[in-house]
């Protein structure tokens, strides 16, 4: 298939696309500017252009963004919008995060359904955060669930909240479009939580490094000797296997119309120090003392991943893989 990805240099888009490659897909993927397009094809030499280039869209928030982006030629069949602001920079919660996440949802949508007929398949990267039901947690969270977060709520000045809104507006606002414009596209949404993983060797400085990477930098630098950070939501994912989720979203037809929670399962700081200790014994002195406390709660929800299993065929990794994986990529870049 020939396939358009939003936001190639994002750390998962980045993962999309070597995955998409694999599979032997065509991509096209957008950038912010020449020189991260340029990165991306310079980490890909053996790759010719017709099987992997890009486009420029500077801001996905700008009615239009995408308009003339999903036009080629031969055209496209599938997209993988995964192109979302996602730290707690926030000083304008609004301009800041909501927009350019609903925006440049509804705005790919309507340039796909106005300028490229022939795709059929749009993979949408949501998150857990659409389905948190915070404080109060069901018995077992799965894709039925969703959260609850009011508007107001969402622009009333706390970041996270305005994060978590972001990724639930855009959804919402994704099924609505499908609902109302009848397009000639299906659109499947992938809610993964805390996505762990290798960091992309051509897109990362140490500084500039994923919010959810951030911690193991830190662990590994020193900087959480003395105490670990909070672990946050307790439930994660390999950034490899959401990337797959993604690309199977547009392979597997059953995928169509549906959203996946995808997850491995649980984790917490405390566990990830623990693999890197075992792992890496040259670390010891960068890491907590080993009899420091974990902050997993003693009752805690349950997970329900078994669509993403049953439908897009995932085999999660562990989590000393991805830490291992994660550290190696990490000191490969200078940590």
């Amino acid at each position: 298939m020939k396939v358009l990805v939003s936001g190639g240099s994002g750390f998962i888009a980045a993962h999309c696309l070597d995955q998409l490659l694999e599979h032997g897909h065509d991509v096209v993927t957008t950038v912010r500017s020449d020189a991260k397009g340029q990165a991306i094809l310079k980490a890909h030499p053996n790759v010719p252009k017709e099987k992997l280039s890009y486009v420029i869209v500077e801001d996905i928030a700008k009615e239009g963004a995408f308009d003339e982006a999903v036009k080629s030629n031969p055209p496209f069949e599938a997209v993988l919008h995964t192109a979302s602001p996602f730290h707690f920079n926030v000083t304008d919660p609004k301009k800041d995060l909501l927009d350019p996440a609903i925006v440049g949802t509804t705005g790919i949508l309507k340039a796909i359904k106005a300028s490229a007929p022939s795709v059929k398949k749009v993979a949408i990267t949501s998150s857990f955060a659409a389905i948190l039901t915070t404080p109060n947690h069901p018995d077992s969270y799965s894709e039925k669930d969703w959260n609850p977060v009011t508007w107001e709520e969402a622009t009333g000045g706390d970041p996270a909240t305005a994060y978590r809104g972001s990724k639930t507006f855009a959804e919402r606002a994704a099924w609505d479009f499908v609902e109302k414009e009848k397009p000639n596209f299906t659109i499947s949404t992938l809610n993964p939580p805390l996505v762990l993983g290798p960091v992309v060797h051509y897109l990362n400085s140490l500084d500039a490094i994923n919010t959810s990477n951030a911690r193991v930098r830190d662990m590994i630098q020193g900087k959480w000797k003395e105490k670990l950070g909070p672990t946050g939501t307790f439930i994660w994912v390999d950034v490899r296997d959401i990337a797959l989720a993604h690309v199977r979203a547009i392979e597997v037809p059953e995928a169509a119309g549906k959203r996946f929670f995808v997850t491995a399962g649980y984790y917490s700081n405390k566990e990830i120090v623990e693999v890197i200790r075992d792992n890496f014994p040259d670390l010891e002195s960068k890491l907590v003392s080993k009899d420091s406390k974990s902050d997993m709660p003693e009752k805690i929800f349950k997970v329900d991943n078994s669509r993403s299993k049953d439908i897009l065929g995932l085999k999660y990794r562990s989590l000393k893989e991805c830490i291992v994986d994660t550290v190696k990529s990490l000191q490969a870049v200078g940590a």
